[in-house]
């Protein structure tokens, strides 16, 4: 009786952790996905900068501010 007791408790215990374990496995796929989607965001913003010319250092700033005032002067 104490042995089929045993059995059972440990049929529920691997039971539980088959379970617990598909719950990481699940959670783990959901964050892959999660951060590839915000790869995808980052390029995409990161290209809409630079389409813009945000992305632009303040040297370039620097320099195409000069530029357009040497125009104006002329």
């Amino acid at each position: 009786m104490e042995q089929m007791e045993e059995e059972m408790n440990l049929r529920l215990d691997m039971d539980v952790q088959k379970i617990e374990a598909e719950k990481l496995r699940k959670g783990k796929n959901k964050a892959e996905e999660d951060l590839d989607s915000l790869k995808t965001n980052y390029k995409k913003l990161h290209l809409s900068m630079r389409t813009v010319e945000l992305g632009k250092t303040s040297e370039q700033w620097r320099e195409e501010i000069r530029e357009e005032k040497n125009k104006v002067d002329r």
